[in-house]
């Protein structure tokens, strides 16, 4: 008989450390202690008191934890030692049909391993949809992960020891997360298409209005049918407009969803969570037969990250009636112009101004995604409420200083023009971090026609200055520019600096944030706030209505715009279970 959360939270501690043996690897300790924390609400509550108790233990005990783990096709594999648990995993993960190869180097991997960090290597072998990794991607983690500090490995090994214990829990409560399993295969599929040069080297990248995008736009599209949507249609820029109408089609609409376009190598996640995610919940409203009384409307915008032509939100842009037709006449790198690859599409140019919404006609803008950071990762919390998308500015400039000789000019002579950027940036690092929420960031350094012996005369830099309000980020950026002309100044140097971009910060509407929280609380976690350093398109949308976000946890250390970019299956489940919930409290609400 599968275990339920009644029995547990009625159950002695004995009981309930009996219940829940072999979740981690014998160390019943973990149960014992977290029965203090009962009852449980839900089973991602029972999950995070877990994950609770053993960082409360602190890092003897994690310690003690890890190395209680077998290695990964080891010893005990190889002598039939392991606990049934951890045979089911290998055997599943395809760990003990090795080759002599594949065990070899995992042999190796494993010495050295050990000799760097002390403990086993720790790996969720059956994966973020629990059906097991491919042993080839397990060789390739391996391998990736012997290179880590060892404080940041052990903090991965334990985030993997509790994905191990979160599937262990669902085979016990007979338990499968079915919508987060909707999800992330439909993610799958979607990463099917990508752009000539990369799909060919297995990565993925999808950029406006080429075939893999207008491939992407026909799988949604057919998706969105397949869920039950009344209404689908791919717009004249390349968006997929789905509507789930509701009781009174003429109600108000609630309007959601996100990018399917990619940065170059990017991950499946980022973008196309926020489309994915309300169509699981019309899939499910769908099936129930059920309406809600406003109509939910679902936009897949074409293009967000201005990667094949120099216009950001082109998709969301158009909808609130900031198309730039100058963008027509942009041309890619092989001298395509928006407008020819917009005519090759099919699409119609003259109906682009007709794709703006009318503010009114909407109860506002809500968007899932992938946090695209560490910091839910690290706390290993599932779901974090946005409380506001940070505003920013960025400048491209250069300090221009006197080169000469390395080897016979005085260092207290010198007008060295990288060291200034370098002192700049060293400043930025301080004072941004001083600032709360606030980030800086020189991401290009570098010295024209640099050489060896030469002191760099001129020095190229630039900088991206992020927080929360607009008053945060102009404060910032005033501080570092005046920094900037005292560095200059002191050094005998002189810089240009030309600003290219400024956005408005987008603090989360009040009652929309608040919908989110709830919908949190309903899952049995704590609400942690938190605001997004990264652009979405719900930037867009606040110009014209309210608007919050909610973010999802990413895996592998939260790393995103990259193809180790990663949810798992359980953590979108309650995601999708948190976008529904607030569908339901709207629904109460206009009721």
């Amino acid at each position: 008989m599968p275990l339920s959360l009644a029995q547990l939270n009625d159950a002695s501690q004995a009981e309930f450390t009996a219940a829940l043996d072999g979740v981690y690897e014998h160390s019943p300790w973990i149960a014992e202690k977290a029965w203090a924390r009962r009852p449980f609400k839900t089973l991602a509550a029972l999950k995070l008191a877990l994950v609770e108790t053993l960082r409360e233990a602190g890092r003897e005990p994690q310690l003690a934890l890890v190395r209680a783990h077998p290695e990964l096709a080891g010893k005990a594999m190889v002598s039939k030692t392991l606990t049934a648990e951890s045979t089911h995993e290998q055997s599943k993960a395809g760990l003990t049909d090795c080759s002599p190869q594949e065990f070899a180097r995992i042999q190796q991997l494993n010495a050295d391993y050990n000799a760097k960090f002390g403990w086993p290597f720790i790996l969720a072998v059956r994966g973020p949809r629990g059906l097991g990794l491919p042993r080839h991607e397990i060789i390739d983690t391996f391998a990736r992960r012997l290179h880590n500090p060892p404080d940041f490995e052990l903090a991965e090994c334990v985030r993997n020891i509790h994905r191990i214990a979160e599937i262990r829990l669902n085979d016990k409560f007979g338990v499968a997360p079915d919508l987060g399993n909707l999800v992330w295969d439909w993610a799958e599929k979607l990463a099917q298409h990508s752009d000539p040069g990369y799909a060919e080297q297995g990565q993925l990248t999808v950029t406006y209005l080429t075939d893999a995008h207008r491939a992407c736009a026909q799988r949604l599209s057919n998706w969105m049918r397949e869920c039950g949507f009344d209404e689908v249609h791919v717009d004249a820029v390349g968006n997929v407009v789905g509507r789930y109408l509701g009781v009174n089609p003429k109600a108000k609409a609630l309007l959601t969803g996100s990018h399917y376009d990619t940065v170059r190598n990017g991950g499946k996640y980022d973008g196309r969570l926020g489309i994915l995610v309300p169509m699981a919940c019309v899939h499910t409203l769908h099936k129930a037969g059920r309406r809600l009384p406003y109509t939910l409307e679902v936009i897949g915008f074409a293009e967000e990250e201005g990667q094949r032509y120099k216009a950001t939100f082109l998709g969301s842009g158009a909808v609130i009636g900031q198309f730039d037709p100058s963008w027509l006449d942009q041309a890619d790198a092989d001298g395509v112009t928006m407008r020819e690859a917009m005519k090759h599409a099919g699409l119609c140019i003259d109906d682009i101004a007709k794709q703006k919404r009318d503010p009114a006609d909407y109860l506002g803008f809500i968007e899932t995604h992938i946090e695209q950071g560490p910091v839910l990762n690290e706390l290993d919390l599932p779901l974090g409420v946005v409380t506001s998308i940070n505003g920013s500015v960025r400048y491209v400039g250069a300090v221009i200083g006197m080169a000469s000789h390395a080897g016979t000019t005085p260092m207290d002579r010198r007008r060295d023009a990288a060291a200034a950027v370098a002192e700049l940036a060293l400043y930025v690092e301080q004072r941004a971090a001083a600032d709360g929420d606030s980030v800086g960031t020189i991401g290009m350094l570098s010295v024209p026609n640099g050489s060896i012996n030469v002191v760099p005369g001129r020095c190229q830099f630039s900088l991206d200055l992020r927080a929360p309000t607009n008053e945060q980020r102009d404060a910032l950026a005033g501080d570092v520019l005046a920094r900037l002309k005292d560095i200059c100044e002191r050094r005998g140097v002189h810089y240009q600096l030309e600003e290219t971009m400024r956005a408005a910060a987008a603090p989360s509407a009040p009652a929309w944030q608040q919908r989110w929280e709830h919908a949190v609380q309903a899952q049995g976690l704590p609400v942690y706030r938190m605001p997004s350093g990264a652009g979405h398109d719900a930037m867009k949308m606040h110009e014209v209505m309210p608007q919050a976000m909610l973010f999802l946890r990413g895996g592998n250390s939260g790393i995103s715009h990259n193809p180790l970019e990663t949810i798992t299956n359980d953590d979108t489940q309650l995601c999708v279970q948190a976008f529904q919930h607030l569908l339901d409290q709207l629904a109460s609400e206009l009721a």
